[in-house]
């Protein structure tokens, strides 16, 4: 497992960032301060800077006016292969054109860790094995990978950036193709690498029951600029949802049993998911969910905001 620093107080600070696609603003006046060891939920309309904003923060593009630090350094001061080995993207769209095998994209993962002309060490190979383990792709192994569906290349791609045992994750939509299960298999993955080894997660996220459910942190985008940042249970609140998205939300607080073992086995808080999660839960033991509505008992308590008892946003578009 990879050493982490601790020490750092910021992985990452944008002052004033702006970017644009030639003359069109895109992201305007950024100010971000991102800790180490948070799972982050990017959330946002269509259209709002996410993934460009993802692209900025791997280096994929730059800053047009403005300043980004990664680690206290200048991140456009990194030699591509020095990021490689700390940060790890999972793109929204993955396209492959040649018949690689599964088991070598994910090899491909180990690619910055290893010394031109030598071969993947036994550990290189354990870290394959063990992202194929928890992509649950092992028996994929020697399919090629222009020869699965959507959502299985989705799975190795998430697998590929896990090998690459990196300090930060970032995942654009990585569960836009997945069906339910393996939505939240993936995010309890995710989830642990942030709980139980203090990694840290960037991720866009469209279902906001999701980065209800997961995040500590939600950073929200409208329109280009910061909306508002802080903890889900602050951040994701009626108003909020009925400002940048246009619809009018009933939000629940959902205990999350602080103490209790959860979903995936290990020891982080258990989220409560509505209804349609719950059925594709229904063969795993887990805590009951406990309902609060109080405000005296939700600041004692923590919780998280989930979004209506459908599992999907309800109410009308604003007008």
């Amino acid at each position: 497992m990879m050493k982490l620093d601790k020490d750092v107080a910021s992985l990452f600070v944008v002052n004033k960032g702006c970017f644009a696609y030639r003359a069109e603003n895109v992201l305007q006046d950024i100010d971000l301060n991102l800790a180490p060891g948070q799972f982050y939920g990017l959330i946002g309309p269509n259209g709002s800077g996410k993934s460009s904003l993802l692209d900025l923060l791997t280096a994929t593009r730059l800053l047009k006016s403005g300043q980004l630090l990664f680690q206290g350094k200048p991140l456009g001061g990194y030699a591509k292969k020095e990021l490689a080995r700390k940060i790890a993207l999972v793109p929204q769209q993955f396209a492959m054109g040649f018949d690689f095998t599964v088991a070598e994209v994910v090899l491909m993962g180990r690619y910055p860790h290893i010394p031109r002309f030598s071969n993947p060490t036994v550990r290189d190979l354990d870290l394959v094995e063990d992202a194929m383990v928890k992509m649950q792709i092992q028996s994929l192994r020697h399919r090629l990978i222009t020869d699965l569906s959507g959502g299985e290349k989705q799975r190795v791609v998430v697998a590929r950036a896990l090998a690459q045992d990196t300090e930060v994750l970032v995942l654009d939509e990585a569960t836009a193709n997945l069906d339910i299960h393996h939505t939240i298999e993936i995010m309890h993955v995710i989830r642990r690498l942030v709980h139980d080894q203090g990694r840290t997660v960037i991720a866009a996220i469209h279902d906001l029951n999701l980065a209800a459910a997961f995040c500590d942190q939600v950073i929200v985008l409208n329109e280009g600029r910061i909306f508002r940042t802080g903890a889900v249970t602050e951040v994701l609140t009626s108003r909020l949802i009925t400002d940048v998205f246009q619809v009018e939300p009933e939000v629940q607080r959902a205990l999350f049993p602080s103490l209790e073992r959860s979903v995936c086995g290990c020891s982080c808080p258990a989220p409560s998911f509505p209804p349609p999660l719950e059925e594709a839960l229904s063969d795993h033991p887990r805590p009951a969910r406990t309902l609060h509505s109080t405000p005296e008992r939700l600041s004692q308590d923590r919780s998280c905001p989930v979004l209506d008892s459908s599992g999907l946003l309800s109410g009308s578009i604003g007008h």
